[in-house]
């Protein structure tokens, strides 16, 4: 079976530190082109991993006929604009995480690229987690009986920067919740199989005073069977101090996956169930290969086999709904209902 080959757009920030290496470990794709609009990002990236093709405009790199799929990670106010070009140019797309700045884009996004026939996914690439799908199939399974609660959390430090795009909210979206919680909500709505209703949450700057955007947020969510979730997405809490983990409980036991909510293919895996002789913590195996390199073969066997991409559009826009519905609820005071 042939690779679908990629080019990427963006190639400093999460694309030097995961996907490009992701890259290297996957089986179905590989990266021949790079583009940036920064020669010595352009320059270090191509060096770093051997790749020739090096476009420094979002024309060139999608000119070239020996590219199948793009890999968009630029800032997210120009997701709209790639992805459109993209779609002209008949290729492919992987966007990262959020697709635009609004749902109301984003969705406009997927008709776009309906209308020329080309696949549209977005990088979520937490789903592709060993624990995360180890969690989903447990709890598809029953072993946990009807899913309950579930917490949901998402720390790291960053310090205010002068003209650090995900500071602003005209470059970002959002701040922490945008940035990290939609993670966490795409993430429980995928283990569970569950929706939102009803969300109320609160969302500010304690530490970092960002001129438009939270530092934090924490939100409450009903979902459609009655359970209630809670997510949190600091900006202002080390990783280390906080941990990055998902505990998800029902009426016969729970899941825990510690410390895996992050980049890399780590942490632990805790599993209880009641109804047995013991109800002790039992720690799981999970498989550890690269996510990233997971996630471009999973999108590159959806062209290969014109399947529908695995994480779809449509996923992200729920996601991006639900976190304008927690600014929604945090600038209100109010409960919103998403029925």
């Amino acid at each position: 079976m042939a690779k679908i080959r990629w080019g990427v757009i963006g190639c400093g920030g999460i694309a030097r530190k995961r996907t490009l290496p992701g890259f290297l470990l996957a089986k179905d794709s590989e990266c021949t082109a790079i583009m940036d609009t920064c020669p010595e990002i352009l320059g270090s990236v191509g060096d770093e991993f051997c790749i020739t093709k090096r476009y420094h405009t979002i024309d060139a790199i999608l000119a070239d006929p020996e590219i199948d799929a793009v890999y968009v990670s630029t800032p997210v106010r120009y997701h709209k604009d790639n992805v459109f070009a993209a779609a002209k140019a008949g290729k492919h797309i992987l966007c990262e995480k959020p697709m635009s700045l609004t749902s109301k884009d984003s969705e406009e996004m997927a008709a776009f690229c309906r209308e020329h026939h080309v696949k549209l996914g977005v990088g979520f690439m937490m789903r592709f987690h060993g624990a995360h799908e180890e969690m989903k199939r447990i709890i598809a399974e029953g072993r946990i009986g009807e899913v309950v609660s579930a917490y949901a959390v998402f720390n790291t430090t960053s310090p205010v920067v002068p003209n650090k795009w995900r500071q602003t909210k005209a470059f970002s979206g959002g701040g922490a919740m945008m940035d990290m919680g939609i993670h966490c909500i795409d993430l429980l709505r995928y283990m569970t199989d569950l929706e939102a209703t009803e969300i109320t949450a609160l969302c500010g700057n304690q530490i970092y005073k960002y001129p438009d955007v939270e530092d934090a947020g924490t939100a409450i969510l009903r979902m459609n069977n009655g359970a209630v979730f809670t997510v949190q997405a600091n900006f202002n809490i080390p990783t280390n101090a906080g941990g990055c983990s998902i505990l998800i409980m029902g009426t016969e036991g729970s899941v825990t996956a510690q410390n895996t909510v992050g980049q890399t293919s780590t942490g632990t895996l805790y599993f209880i169930n009641v109804s047995g002789e013991s109800a002790a913590p039992v720690i799981l195996p999970y498989n550890t290969d690269n996510m990233y390199a997971k996630e471009l073969d999973a999108f590159s066997r959806a062209i290969l086999q014109d399947t529908h991409p695995p994480v779809g559009a449509n996923t992200c826009i729920k996601a991006q709904q639900i976190i304008e519905a927690i600014y929604d609820s945090s600038e209100t005071g109010s409960h919103v209902n998403m029925r």
